[in-house]
């Protein structure tokens, strides 16, 4: 028995594409097995997956590199978990069901970092001078 419900996919597609919806050149697909993908440039950069291969879990991948990776795994094993696959590649995991207590402002700076290693230099340069003055776009802590 899985431990989140079709709300529970919904809250998760309208938290992560809030995030996406601000990032420059960016697109969304729910498939038809339920999975929604975030695009730039036709490069996948995240993806929502509920129940992949049933697995059982409701879970968010993401490009990332590989030490970033291991360093947000490292720091947060119940959260994070290295994705099925990708992880060779450097891509994260995270687990998307309040068992999990999502860090949802850490998820954010996660998928626009990832969102980072796929966009042109064009639209990261648009999406930095459109940030308030005096402030940092957030990233992923490392280590």
């Amino acid at each position: 028995m899985l431990g989140w419900g079709d709300d529970d996919v919904a809250e998760a597609r309208r938290r992560i594409g809030a995030v996406v919806g601000r990032l420059p050149e960016t697109t969304a697909e729910v498939d038809p097995y339920g999975n929604t993908g975030f695009f730039t440039r036709g490069k996948r950069f995240a993806w929502i997956l509920p129940d992949h291969h049933a697995d059982g879990r409701l879970a968010l991948w993401c490009k990332a590199d590989r030490h970033e990776q291991q360093a947000i795994v490292a720091r947060d094993p119940d959260r994070y978990f290295v994705a099925p696959y990708m992880g060779r590649y450097g891509w994260v995991a995270a687990h998307l069901d309040a068992a999990h207590s999502p860090d949802w402002t850490e998820l954010e700076e996660i998928v626009e970092a990832g969102w980072r290693l796929s966009a042109t230099r064009a639209a990261v340069a648009a999406f930095d001078a459109a940030a308030e003055p005096g402030t940092t776009t957030r990233r992923p802590p490392v280590g």
